[in-house]
């Protein structure tokens, strides 16, 4: 602790919850560059909307890490914030720099957000344990973002709609009760 603070917890809780939201700090800041070197590099199929897709986590991320930085000041803490401190602390894999197409730096990235979305919940729960509804609802909002992240991210690995796949009902279709993708291509021309 670094400073008085009057929020009303006792001392040793806010210190486990400063120490939770410096790793958080760690793992937002690592995430948010790891997702940039993602969003300057990426090459091949859906270049363009994966750019874009890429630099929205990024701002999420950066995001994410000011909240915390700011409730472990609120606490009485210090934000421990620095490139070199992030580095140090962070829970996250290094990046796979071998990723250059789509594909790799999709995988690599929902590998990374899953992992970081787990740590968010885990702080939660380490902030309900301690009585502190605001970390824990600060948490909560970032998981929220976080998880719609990930599935923008998934989404990205599912592939497209193919000949002879089903598409669930939508007043027409099939015997199974859904489109094919032949019968929506047909629809649209």
């Amino acid at each position: 602790m670094y400073s008085t603070s009057h929020v009303n917890l006792p001392q040793n809780a806010r210190e486990e919850l400063i120490d939770m939201l410096n790793t958080l700090l760690a793992n937002a800041v690592d995430l948010h560059w790891q997702v940039k070197q993602a969003h300057w590099n990426i090459r091949g199929t859906h270049f363009y909307s994966r750019h874009l897709l890429f630099d929205e986590v990024a701002k999420h991320a950066r995001k994410h890490a000011d909240s915390y930085a700011e409730r472990a000041g609120a606490l009485g803490g210090y934000a421990q914030g620095t490139i070199r401190l992030a580095s140090n602390n962070s829970q996250l894999p290094e990046y796979d720099l071998q990723a250059v197409d789509g594909e790799a730096h999709i995988r690599a990235l929902v590998e990374r957000v899953g992992r970081y979305a787990s740590s968010l919940r885990d702080g939660i729960t380490k902030s309900d344990e301690v009585n502190d509804p605001v970390t824990a609802d600060i948490l909560t909002q970032t998981l929220g973002e976080t998880e719609e992240d990930l599935w923008f991210l998934e989404s990205h690995l599912n592939g497209d709609a193919r000949v002879g796949t089903t598409v669930p009902p939508r007043g027409g279709g099939n015997r199974r009760g859904g489109r094919t993708a032949e019968d929506i291509s047909q629809a649209t021309t």
